[in-house]
């Protein structure tokens, strides 16, 4: 099978079929059970820190676009809220299929529709909240679809865009998708600088309330935790300054220092394919 011919979910199953990868199958919410799977993200530090973003669902309405195997639409709407799940792949692994199986299992009311973000079958001002999680990038024609989002969003509702892969020149996508472990699989990868998103989401007529880095927020470094983080940060340190290490996990181990020298931190990094998350209301 070529790369053109490969699906999503061929190259999740592959994944999944590789011993050294488990982990990463495990972090990435592909294994089995999948109802074990959703529990898992409900309660995970990242879903806490995007709860902590969008609120308590109390009965208003989530479309949650490219909803894969639907953990977020599970967790949307353990937390109350009334969820659509906008998936246009109909695999049972990875698609609208999955989402079907986890909410019939859980006995938990999600809406399924099958189709893309650049045209959706909603009426104007259907819902409070679009959520997506690694999404956009994936996008052919993203500001179509964020004309769609803003189009279908109520008067102050929120898209939250999480977790998307930023690059910083346009030289780096190469990289980027050289290093993802699954873009080879089935070539379906992409990365984009922040100003391209914003981009989109301004000149359909959202606003912008905040843009979320890839080292101060658990929606996007996860499934590190912070302590994880500052441990990891402080091994790469260690490589490229003498007494890295001590000195990096001394600033970060006072409380309110370590935001200021991660956010400080953020301004340096530029690994190709790092998580940025978008805010954006519609006035």
């Amino acid at each position: 099978m070529t790369t053109e011919e490969a699906t999503w979910e061929d190259a999740v199953r592959w994944l999944r079929e590789q011993p050294e990868s488990q982990a990463l199958v495990r972090d990435a919410y592909y294994d089995d059970p999948l109802t074990a799977s959703a529990d898992r993200f409900w309660t995970s530090e990242e879903w806490v820190a995007t709860r902590a973003i969008i609120g308590d669902g109390a009965g208003r309405a989530a479309l949650d676009i490219g909803a894969g195997r639907g953990i977020a639409s599970y967790a949307l709407a353990r937390d109350g809220w009334a969820v659509t799940a906008l998936e246009p792949d109909p695999s049972d692994l990875v698609g609208a299929g999955a989402i079907r199986s986890l909410a019939k299992d859980t006995n938990t009311r999600i809406a399924v529709e099958q189709t893309m973000s650049e045209r959706l079958p909603f009426a104007d001002a259907s819902f409070d909240l679009i959520y997506g999680r690694a999404v956009l990038h994936h996008i052919g024609d993203l500001a179509a679809a964020a004309r769609e989002f803003a189009r279908v969003l109520k008067p102050g509702g929120v898209v939250v865009a999480v977790r998307e892969h930023v690059i910083s020149r346009e030289t780096d996508r190469e990289r980027f998708l050289e290093l993802h472990p699954l873009h080879h699989r089935y070539g379906g990868e992409n990365a984009h600088q922040v100003g391209f998103y914003a981009a989109a989401l301004t000149d359909a007529g959202l606003n912008i309330e905040r843009i979320v880095g890839p080292l101060t927020n658990a929606v996007n470094y996860a499934p590190h935790s912070r302590n994880s983080l500052k441990r990891e940060i402080a091994a790469q340190l260690a490589a490229r300054i003498p007494l890295g290490r001590v000195l990096a996990m001394t600033a970060l181990a006072v409380p309110l220092i370590d935001r200021l020298v991660l956010a400080a931190l953020e301004r340096f990094d530029h690994r190709p394919g790092r998580h940025y998350s978008f805010i954006a209301r519609r006035p």
